[in-house]
């Protein structure tokens, strides 16, 4: 087996082949010293190996390079490092991801949402709210995940979400309100349940997206808060 020296060697050597670079980096999984965790620091700024340095740091893991890696320059490294900061759940990241949910490149904010999201934990929660307020794809994306722990802290900004003109916003919002909300929350649902023409969601992700049936959608949560509320 190769040594530690000639494995790292070989992992940062831009005249090795990809195949042999990414076997270095595979076969250093696992080792926690500082010279290796130092190279997949290195690593990280360099396209071929950077998705297996990314995740060899996450095995040995290393906080303080993937925490500082989080507000590199770079957005491909930013992202590399708030997918395996997901995959840790360790609480001393929820700040710095929080951050970086805010980040004005798209990409990175969503995985460091979907970082967030791994937590599953109320530490979480105030952070992807605070994602969820952004008038943007990233903040539908915070929204949803955020709904999914039906925490009433959701409520009012799905009541904010579903007076935006955006169809994608507007259908999670009505989902929350169906699971959350109350009586005061019907006149609006009344209004989209009228609608009788799917909509489309346009900008959303890749490829064609199907129609959004909001009328439906509110049918369905008005008949939610329906067997909620006390009857008079």
């Amino acid at each position: 087996m190769m040594s530690a020296v000639v494995l790292i060697a070989t992992m940062l050597d831009p005249a090795a082949t990809v195949a042999q670079r990414n076997d270095a980096c595979f076969a250093l999984r696992g080792d926690r010293s500082p010279e290796a965790v130092e190279a997949m620091q290195r690593a990280l700024h360099d396209k071929v190996v950077r998705t297996c340095a990314a995740r060899d740091l996450r095995e040995a893991v290393a906080l303080d390079p993937l925490l500082a890696s989080l507000t590199d320059d770079d957005a491909d490294i930013r992202i590399a490092a708030a997918r395996e900061l997901g995959e840790l759940r360790d609480p001393k990241a929820l700040a710095l991801l929080g951050s970086a949910a805010l980040d004005s490149n798209m990409m990175v904010a969503g995985a460091a949402i979907g970082a967030l999201a791994a937590y599953q934990s109320p530490a979480a929660l105030p952070y992807l709210l605070r994602a969820a307020e952004q008038p943007t794809v990233a903040g539908i994306n915070a929204l949803e995940h955020a709904a999914r722990s039906h925490e009433p802290a959701v409520l009012p900004l799905a009541r904010r979400a579903i007076a935006r003109a955006d169809v994608a916003a507007q259908l999670i919002a009505i989902t929350i309100l169906g699971d959350l909300g109350d009586a005061s929350d019907l006149p609006k649902l009344r209004e989209l349940a009228a609608l009788t023409d799917p909509v489309y969601s346009r900008g959303r992700g890749f490829g064609f997206m199907p129609p959004i049936d909001l009328g439906r959608a509110a049918q369905n949560a008005i008949a939610k808060i329906a067997r909620t509320e006390p009857r008079p």
